[in-house]
């Protein structure tokens, strides 16, 4: 009978989409503080290029989640103002390589305010990137900038790697008195998972473990995760069970857990899409150095993009990591020996 109770009081999954599960936590956010404001390109009447927003200025009006010039420095000098008068600002930077005439604001203001006033001026401003590659687009559609982000003092940045973390982590972006960059793996936007809207927050915080394992661990983050755990299923068949770490935060990184999984399986590979020279897997991987050093068997790997500018639709299968670019890399430091 208490089974029965149990199955009964269970909570159902919503399955959704992450363009979904984003679409209901910012409904969730305009609906429950008053001072949130969405606005970006085409986000409003059109409601976002990939219909992330759609329905939300309908529902909340064009006061709150409306359209913006195409003009990204001023999207950013925006809701810098805009927090600085008491609002909590959502901007939307409609490409990840969109970003770029916005760098100034975000690093100059953005970053620094809260520091530069002594706390008197804190940024509650949670920027929705649409991130890296996987959709075939032209250039500027599909850039990694975790590492320019992550490198800024005073940014918080987090890349979901499904609806359920994209609905909370989300969610909890919005509700922190610093400026967060949330950078949404676009390639992932039409996955349907389950979502459980009950989720602590408690557990909104650093990394999780995407998949047990003992021989070597995957560290990645964004849509990254869901490729390393078909590495993953794929190795079992040949009796190699590999851990997934799902960093999620890029900023700051989770350096406990990352130290506790690689400790586990003295093994690592880090893989992400941006390019291989001064990375965020480079900061992975001295922190894992630095953290198991005595325990490592083999040096970390990475399996990253390649150092050239990210390349447009017809060339993107040859440079985001792959299956099997990353099995080999797995089999190198499986293979390793110390001469």
């Amino acid at each position: 009978m208490s089974d029965v109770l149990e199955r009964i009081q269970e909570t159902p999954l919503l399955q959704l989409s992450m363009q979904q599960a984003i679409n209901r936590a910012l409904g969730e956010i305009l609906e429950a503080d008053d001072r949130a404001l969405i606005f970006g390109e085409d986000v409003g009447v059109l409601g976002g290029v990939f219909r992330v927003t759609d329905g939300l200025q309908q529902r909340f009006g064009a006061n709150r989640v409306f359209d913006t010039p195409l003009a990204e420095s001023g999207i950013l000098g925006t809701a810098i103002g805009l927090a600085m008068a008491g609002f909590h600002p959502i901007p939307e930077v409609q490409f990840d390589g969109f970003a770029y005439p916005a760098v100034n604001q975000i690093i100059t203001q953005l970053a620094r305010m809260n520091y530069r006033s002594r706390g008197t001026l804190p940024m509650p401003v949670t920027l929705r990137v649409p991130s890296f590659g996987g959709i075939r687009a032209p250039e500027h559609h599909g850039e990694s900038l975790e590492s320019l982000f992550a490198h800024v003092p005073g940014l918080k940045v987090v890349s979901p790697a499904n609806p359920q973390q994209a609905y909370h982590l989300l969610k909890h972006a919005a509700s922190m008195p610093d400026p967060v960059i949330f950078m949404e793996p676009k390639a992932r936007y039409w996955n349907k998972a389950g979502v459980d809207l009950t989720e602590n927050s408690a557990s909104l915080e650093g990394a999780v473990i995407a998949r047990p394992g003992t021989h070597a661990t995957l560290i990645a983050w964004g849509g990254m995760v869901s490729r390393c755990l078909q590495v993953a299923e794929l190795a079992a068949e040949d009796g190699i069970e590999l851990e997934v770490l799902d960093l999620r935060w890029l900023k700051p990184i989770d350096e406990a857990q990352l130290a506790a999984s690689v400790s586990r399986t003295r093994r690592a590979i880090v893989v992400h899409e941006g390019p291989r020279t001064i990375g965020l897997g480079a900061e992975v991987a001295a922190l894992v150095s630095q953290s198991c050093f005595d325990t490592l068997r083999a040096p970390v790997e990475r399996v990253t993009g390649f150092d050239v500018p990210y390349p447009s639709g017809d060339l993107e299968d040859e440079y985001i990591p792959n299956i099997d670019r990353i099995l080999f890399g797995v089999q190198r430091v499986l293979e390793y020996r110390r001469g």
